[in-house]
């Protein structure tokens, strides 16, 4: 443990903002699943439907500054692309 009181509250920051940044990033790897479980099942409405709410909550996570918005862009591209591409 730090013995600087400063260094002591960076610490206790840290752990929380790891604590938050997990979180999100947690509701990001559960929309992405949602759109490709909708893929693998063929499913268009749904994928569509998931589609959105992961980039929502892709779209919420940049704002927070837990991804960086190219990161974000390449993966809204990649998952619309694989939801185009059923028929």
């Amino acid at each position: 443990m730090a013995n600087i009181k400063s260094a002591k509250k960076r610490i206790l920051v840290s752990e929380k903002r790891a604590a938050k940044n997990k979180s999100v990033r947690s509701r990001v790897k559960t929309a992405i699943k949602k759109v490709d479980a909708a893929i693998e099942a063929n499913d268009k409405a749904a994928a569509e439907i998931a589609l959105k709410a992961a980039v929502s909550e892709l779209d919420k996570a940049t704002k927070k500054g837990v991804y960086h918005k190219n990161t974000t862009a390449r993966k809204v591209s990649r998952l619309t692309i694989a939801v185009n591409k059923l028929a």
